[in-house]
């Protein structure tokens, strides 16, 4: 039953396991915030960690084994918030923040958040879960993405208030689109999908870069926000929320502000017989099957 604290204690599931808990993941931490100047880097996709049924984690990395978790003992979600985008004129895109599970008898869970895109200057996308992507006076690489978790930010080049254009932030399946030898801002880098839910989602889509000339970037696939025009009124998007998605890179002078990172996402899988129904914080439970999954849109707590 509910209580006014938003927890949720019941009596009809297994708990009370003799051994080990063994419960699936997925972590994702909050996507980077797009830049703003004449052309700016696309944000990167928060980090993305995942155990479920072999599918992979981001970066190419391989899916990772299950929590054990212990009858009884409480664990702390939380969940990170999307970066926010760069102001005008000239802002870096914010980092998103880290997502993560954690408790005393194991070894966290931390997904890092995803690299802010950066404006048209000679500095790097900055460095995340996946990299945010580049815009340069010059040739000036993307943010690095976290081994297992993300993908490096697009390249950018260009000259500032002539043919410049920004590169999109990397995403979980997917390197940031480069534009070294095109007029476009870069395209985000797509997401991954996972079951975990019972249904495909794909979610942590890297953002599309801004352009001074020509066609901006569309964010990848998984909630990537899009970038925008240079002296037009399509504004940068920011990233779908509880995806982990990058916010797309500005392009004006003085009005447009980068899209904001989408928030993170926490989600257990846990066999119906060994759920507890103890947790604060979390949507209504879905039932898939044998299994029981929580999702985590904000911070909270499971108690297996």
């Amino acid at each position: 039953m509910a209580n006014f604290y938003g927890a949720y204690t019941g009596f009809g599931g297994g708990g009370g396991a003799a051994g080990p808990i063994s419960v699936d993941f997925l972590v994702i931490a909050g996507g980077g915030g797009g830049g703003s100047a004449f052309y700016a880097g696309g944000g990167g996709a928060g980090g993305y960690r995942n155990s479920y049924n072999d599918e992979a984690s981001g970066g190419g990395g391989s899916s990772e084994d299950a929590l054990e978790l212990i009858s009884g003992t409480q664990y702390t979600i939380t969940v990170g918030a999307g970066g926010a985008g760069g102001t005008p004129y000239g802002g870096d895109g914010a980092d998103g923040e880290d997502s993560s599970i954690s408790g005393s008898d194991i070894t966290d869970i931390t997904s890092n958040g995803g690299g802010g895109g950066t404006p048209d200057s000679s500095k790097a996308g900055n460095d995340g879960g996946s990299g945010g992507g580049a815009a340069s006076c010059g040739t000036i690489a993307g943010g690095s993405g976290t081994a297992n978790q993300g993908y490096d930010g697009g390249v950018g080049y260009g000259t500032v208030g002539s043919t410049g254009n920004s590169a999109g932030g990397g995403g979980a399946g997917q390197v940031g689109g480069s534009t070294t030898t095109s007029c476009n801002g870069g395209n985000g880098g797509d997401g991954l999908s996972s079951s975990i839910t019972g249904s495909a989602v794909t979610r942590a889509g890297g953002a599309g870069g801004g352009s001074f000339t020509c066609t901006a970037g569309v964010g990848g696939s998984g909630g990537g926000g899009n970038g925008a025009k240079n002296n037009t009124s399509t504004a940068a998007t920011n990233g779908t929320a509880n995806t982990g998605s990058g916010g797309g890179g500005a392009a004006h002078t003085s009005t447009q502000t980068g899209g904001s990172g989408g928030s993170g996402v926490v989600i257990l899988r846990i066999a119906t017989a060994d759920y507890s129904e103890t947790y604060v914080g979390a949507e209504t439970p879905v039932v898939d099957g044998d299994y029981t999954v929580l999702i985590f849109n904000g911070d909270g707590t499971y108690t297996a």
